[in-house]
C-alpha cells in the first residue's frame, strides 16, 4: 500500500474513532488534508467510497446514519471496534515468548520486543512463569548469517536476488540468480527456497553456505510462486530423512547428539569411541563433514568415499 494511501485511511479512521457523533462527507472533507487536495466533488466521492470500503475491508465497522440535517453521516463507534481481551494460557504465552526470541538479532527485535510488553501489560503471563519449563530452549537466528535479513525483505517483496553460494562439496562459491519464495528454519539451519533462473528450476538453499553480499534485483519474477513449497521436505531428503540404506560409523564419545538421535543403535567401544548405525537417504555424507574429526564413517565403502572427497574439497579452499 503506498504511504500516501496508507495515512489517508489512518487519518480517515482516526475521524471516524475520534467522533462522537456522526460525520458527513462534508465535514470529513474539510478535515482530511489529502481530501482537500483531491480537487473536485466526483473526485473527493470516489475517493472517500474506496477509502470507506477499504477500511470496512480491514475490519474496521463504520456506521451510516442519518443526521438531523438530513444529510448522511458516519462513525465508527469505539464499543463497535474494540479487540475482545486476550487471554492466553501458559503454554500460549511460552510459545509467544520463544518465537520473539528468534527475532532478537534481526530487524524485528524491536517490534518483537514491544508486542511481548503489550501483551504481557494485556494479562499475558511472565516469561519466567510462562516457560520456565522451556528455558533450556534459546531459538537464535545466527548474526554470523548476514544473508537472512536481506533474503527475508526480498521474500516478503517478491524481489528477485543474487548471491554467491559455495555447495558442500565444491571449493568455490558460484553466483546464483534467484526468485526468492520463502525462509524456513530446520535443525538449526535456515534454508532459503525459490526459482534458480539459470537452472530454471526450484532449488534450496542453505543460508550459511551463501557467501558475500545479497544483492536485490528491481525485475519481477518470471516464474509462478506456488501455494505451497516443502522447504522441510526437500531438506529432510538431502540429510537422509528418506532412509533407504544403513551407515555404520564411529562417534567421539560426548559429542554428535543430532546423530545419536538418529541412529538405531549405539555401541560403547570403549576407547572414547561410540559406534552407530544410521538409517540414510541422499546427502548424509554432506551432513557428517559438519562433525569433522569426530565422525569416521566404517561403511559402506561409497558412503565413506564421499564424506573424505568433501572433506579434501574443504581443506583446499
Amino acid at each position: 500500500m503506498a504511504i500516501a494511501k496508507a495515512e489517508r485511511l489512518m487519518n480517515l479512521a482516526l475521524c471516524l474513532l475520534g467522533t462522537r457523533r456522526p460525520l458527513s462527507k462534508r465535514e470529513l472533507r474539510s478535515s482530511i488534508e489529502a481530501y482537500l487536495e483531491a480537487g473536485s466533488d466526483d473526485s473527493f466521492n470516489r475517493m472517500f467510497e474506496r477509502d470507506k470500503d477499504d477500511l470496512r475491508e480491514l475490519g474496521l465497522v463504520i456506521e451510516t446514519v442519518e443526521n438531523l440535517d438530513g444529510d448522511t453521516g458516519y462513525l465508527a463507534r469505539r464499543d463497535s471496534n474494540r479487540l475482545p481481551p486476550i487471554t492466553l494460557d501458559a503454554e500460549e504465552a511460552a510459545a509467544l515468548g520463544l518465537a520473539a526470541k528468534v527475532w532478537q538479532q534481526a530487524r524485528l527485535a524491536g517490534a518483537a520486543s514491544g508486542a511481548l510488553q503489550k501483551l504481557r501489560a494485556a494479562g499475558m503471563p511472565e516469561a519466567e512463569d510462562a516457560y520456565e519449563v522451556h528455558s533450556a530452549l534459546e531459538p537464535r537466528i545466527p548474526v554470523h548469517e548476514a544473508a537472512f535479513e536481506p533474503l527475508m525483505l526480498a521474500c516478503r517483496d517478491r524481489r528477485p536476488v543474487t548471491f554467491d553460494y559455495r555447495k558442500a562439496n565444491s571449493a568455490r562459491a558460484e553466483q546464483r540468480q534467484v526468485e526468492p519464495w520463502t525462509l524456513e528454519c530446520w535443525r538449526g539451519h535456515w534454508y532459503l527456497a525459490g526459482w534458480d533462473r539459470e537452472r530454471r528450476a526450484e532449488r534450496v538453499f542453505r543460508i550459511s553456505r551463501i557467501t558475500g553480499q545479497v544483492r536485490s534485483r528491481a525485475t519481477a519474477f518470471t516464474a509462478e510462486v506456488p501455494d505451497a513449497v516443502t522447504v522441510r521436505e526437500t531438506v529432510e531428503s538431502w540429510a537422509g530423512e528418506t532412509a533407504t540404506r544403513t551407515a555404520r560409523i564411529r562417534l567421539r564419545a560426548g559429542s554428535g547428539y543430532p546423530l545419536r538421535s538418529r541412529a538405531v543403535s549405539v555401541r560403547d567401544r570403549g576407547d572414547g569411541w561410540d559406534e552407530l548405525e544410521i538409517p540414510y537417504g541422499h546427502g548424509l555424507d554432506a551432513w557428517l563433514v559438519e562433525f569433522g574429526p569426530d565422525v569416521v564413517v566404517e561403511e559402506p565403502a561409497d558412503l565413506r568415499a564421499d564424506v573424505v572427497d568433501r572433506l579434501r574439497a574443504v581443506a583446499k579452499d
